[in-house]
């Protein structure tokens, strides 16, 4: 039975990719030559690289290359690659109407593939957000969205997340945060762990509460 649930939380921390762009076609190109490039299998380079900082998919297919130059190769390529790079429902408006003191974006993308990807989709950029290359340790470990409420001045527990793959859920739920799981790549048994899922952003709905918490509503799929 789907329940229509209203949330209370100081802060949003919404993942990027499959959150609020779509870049998947772009992802799997673009790892596909990577994979290629650097002679390891294809179809496991993009099972593993999904809700992944790009370094730590590196460091597991091929620990023995030089880092930095193996980041550079698929970055440049990704950022080259937006050809069919597209906001998903809901995102554009809900940014929009957002106090700019309630969300930030916590993404395992690097800060200049980040940046790359959210200006060409003409997105509203946060204040500040936390990238890949902003931590020592990527999803599913907490520190991201630590990292991401303490930047808005939050405790991680105090805010929710927005995640769609399992990494991210993980990382959210590790952090001590609730997530907020979306269908938008991973099916509802691969979320299971998020503590309530809608099919996208579009399906969310909040208002600012008195002392400027946020009260979300949406209907939970679980």
């Amino acid at each position: 039975m789907k329940n229509e649930i209203s949330v209370e939380t100081h802060g949003l921390l919404f993942d990027m990719d499959g959150v609020l762009v779509s870049s998947i076609g772009s992802v799997e190109r673009c790892w596909k030559l990577w994979a290629i490039h650097y002679g390891v299998d294809v179809k496991h380079a993009l099972h593993i690289t999904h809700g992944r900082r790009a370094v730590d998919t590196i460091r597991t297919l091929r620990p023995d290359i030089d880092v930095a130059e193996g980041l550079r190769y698929i970055e440049d390529m990704e950022i080259d690659d937006n050809n069919d790079l597209k906001v998903l429902p809901g995102v554009a408006e809900l940014l929009a109407s957002l106090p700019p003191t309630a969300w930030t974006i916590v993404t395992s993308a690097t800060e200049r593939l980040a940046t790359a990807r959210l200006n060409h989709a003409g997105l509203k950029m946060p204040a500040r957000m936390i990238t890949g290359d902003h931590v020592q340790n990527g999803k599913p470990h907490p520190e991201p969205y630590q990292m991401g409420a303490a930047i808005l001045g939050f405790l991680s527990a105090d805010c929710v997340v927005v995640e769609d793959a399992p990494s991210g859920v993980g990382a959210g739920k590790a952090a001590g945060s609730r997530v907020l799981g979306l269908l938008t790549s991973h099916n509802q048994e691969e979320l299971s762990s998020a503590d309530w899922i809608i099919p996208s952003l579009a399906d969310l709905k909040f208002d600012v509460l008195s002392d400027g918490r946020l009260n979300l509503k949406f209907v939970d799929q679980k």
